[in-house]
């Protein structure tokens, strides 16, 4: 699907300097809340990640909005110099007071071109806190990765043990099989934002690496 489709609106961008880490990573999809929850390393946590992804060249893909961690994400990622792209749905843009300063802003119709253009215009997905809209664009890209939908890394951020409730429930599905062996769910856990990005390219690393030795195994 074109993000020049019906009812989506592009607004124009800025140009920024070129992407150290673009040979392996382009852009990376951020998930999380657009409330800022209780805790204040939540927020902190969005601008450091924010930051890092601008200091290395990956270009930002998340909602498009500016409130909560969102908006602390995409502000951090302008304010050091990052491409940010948001996509948010026309109904949300007053309710998620939509970023109009972000470099591309693509306005869809719905839930469903948001988080199809969200995946199709990015190369990893990470996850901070958030709601039930986070968790469930989290699983969704969970399930896509354990069906061989795509190999694009997943990287929970789990700040604070923010995620340990979501990480004993998959747990308690492997051990009641409803998770089998040969249908794991691939994703990668950091406790740190600083171990984000790199977490990413190793795992773009492998997934290249394991592409060539079969390329060169099947010629």
């Amino acid at each position: 699907m074109s993000d020049r489709g019906q009812g989506q609106q592009r607004m124009p961008g800025k140009s920024r300097k070129p992407a150290r880490s673009r040979a392996l990573i382009r852009n990376i999809c951020v998930y999380c809340g657009s409330n800022s929850g209780t805790n204040p390393a939540y927020a902190a946590a969005a601008r450091e990640l924010g930051r890092a992804m601008a200091v290395e060249g990956i270009g930002l893909v998340y909602g498009g909005g500016g409130l909560g961690l969102m908006g602390e994400l995409a502000r951090a990622a302008i304010a050091h110099g990052g491409h940010v792209t948001g996509i948010i749905p026309a109904f949300l843009s007053e309710r998620e007071r939509m970023l109009r300063n972000a470099d591309e802003l693509v306005v869809v119709e719905d839930m469903h071109q948001r988080k199809k253009l969200m995946f199709d215009r990015s190369d990893a997905f990470v996850a901070l806190p958030g709601g039930i809209g986070t968790l469930e664009e989290l699983v969704e890209q969970l399930t896509w990765a354990q069906l061989g939908r795509h190999t694009k890394p997943i990287v929970l951020v789990n700040i604070d043990n923010f995620w340990a409730p979501l990480l004993q429930l998959l747990r308690h599905m492997h051990e009641a099989a409803f998770i089998r062996a040969d249908m794991d769910v691939p994703f990668s856990t950091v406790d740190a934002v600083d171990k984000v990005v790199a977490t990413v390219l190793a795992a773009a690393r492998k997934e290249r690496a394991e592409i060539s030795a079969a390329v060169k195994e099947r010629f």
